[in-house]
C-alpha cells in the first residue's frame, strides 16, 4: 500500500477484482493481501477509524456486536472496494444482537449500495451443538432481545436490514425467491450444524464472485466450525483469500489464472 495514502478514499485499485493480473486459483489474491496484510501490520487499522462512514456504521450499532472491529472493517473495505456483485444482497447467518447486520445495513446506506441484508438467527442462543465437535453447547449467547434490535432498525432507518428470526432450516424459506442472490455472506456461527447448514444452503445461492467471510473457524473454541469449512469450502476446491482477521473464500472461484 503506498506510504502517502492519508484516508480510505485514497486506497489502490488493488483491492477491486478489476485490478489486472490480481485472480489466480480462484480468488484476487492481491486484494487479499492488500487488506489482511494492510489490517495487521499496516496502516489500514487507523485509517478505518479515522473514516466518517467507519464511525457512523460502528455508531449505528449501539454496542450490539462482539464481532472484533478489525473485522468489521475487513467487512467494510470489502463492501466498499471489491465491486459486490450488484445482482446479489448480503446474507449473514449468526447475527446474535444484530450488531454486525447494523453496521452492514449503515455501510449500505451511507455508500449507497443496492444490498439488502438479511440476519438469520434464532435470536434466543444456539441450537443443538455436536456434542464431540463443538465447544459450545445450546444456550449460548442467549442474552439477545428480538424486540429491540427491531426497534433500533426502524429509529435508524435501516430499512434495508432484514432480520429473520428462528433456526436457519426454517426460516431461509422466508427470503423471497427472487432475493435469494448473494454478494456477501457473512457467516458467523462457532458451532458445527451451523455453519455446515450455512455452506450448503448459501454455495448455490452466490452470486459470480461473491464474498464468504467466516468469521470463527480460527478461534481456539471453533474446531467444529473449522471441519465445516474444510468439508464444505476447501474439499470443494476453494481457496482462501484471507486468513486474517477472518476467512475469506470466493464462492464460485472466479475466473483468472
Amino acid at each position: 500500500m503506498r506510504p502517502t495514502v492519508t484516508s480510505l478514499d485514497e486506497l489502490p485499485a488493488e483491492l477491486s477484482d478489476r485490478a489486472e493480473g490480481a485472480i489466480q486459483s480462484g480468488r484476487n489474491v492481491r486484494a487479499g493481501y492488500a487488506r489482511g496484510v494492510g489490517l495487521e501490520f499496516g496502516p489500514l487499522i487507523a485509517l478505518c477509524q479515522a473514516d466518517p462512514i467507519f464511525q457512523r456504521a460502528i455508531g449505528a450499532m449501539h454496542g450490539r456486536s462482539v464481532v472484533l472491529h478489525h473485522k468489521l472493517m475487513n467487512i467494510m473495505l470489502i463492501m466498499r472496494f471489491a465491486s459486490l456483485n450488484p445482482a446479489g444482497h448480503i446474507i449473514e447467518f449468526g447475527s446474535y444482537r444484530g450488531g454486525s447486520a447494523l453496521f452492514m445495513a449503515a455501510i449500505a446506506r451511507l455508500c449507497g449500495l443496492p444490498q439488502k441484508i438479511f440476519a438469520l438467527d434464532t435470536y434466543a442462543g444456539m441450537p443443538a451443538t455436536d456434542a464431540v465437535l463443538d465447544h459450545h453447547t445450546a444456550g449460548d449467547f442467549q442474552d439477545t432481545d428480538y424486540d429491540s434490535l427491531i426497534k433500533l432498525r426502524d429509529e435508524l432507518g435501516l430499512d434495508n436490514l432484514i432480520p429473520l428470526r428462528g433456526l436457519f432450516a426454517d426460516t431461509v424459506g422466508n427470503i423471497p425467491p427472487a432475493d435469494r442472490r448473494f454478494a456477501l455472506a457473512h457467516i458467523d456461527c462457532d458451532i458445527y450444524p451451523s455453519l455446515a447448514f450455512s455452506l450448503e444452503w448459501v454455495k448455490p445461492h452466490m452470486a459470480q464472485g461473491g464474498f464468504i467471510i467466516c468469521d470463527d473457524p480460527l478461534t481456539s473454541t471453533c474446531l467444529g466450525a473449522m471441519q465445516a469449512v474444510e468439508e464444505h469450502l476447501v474439499r470443494k476446491g476453494a481457496l482462501a483469500e484471507q486468513v486474517f482477521p477472518h476467512l475469506v473464500y470466493r464462492w464460485p472461484p472466479i475466473a483468472g489464472h
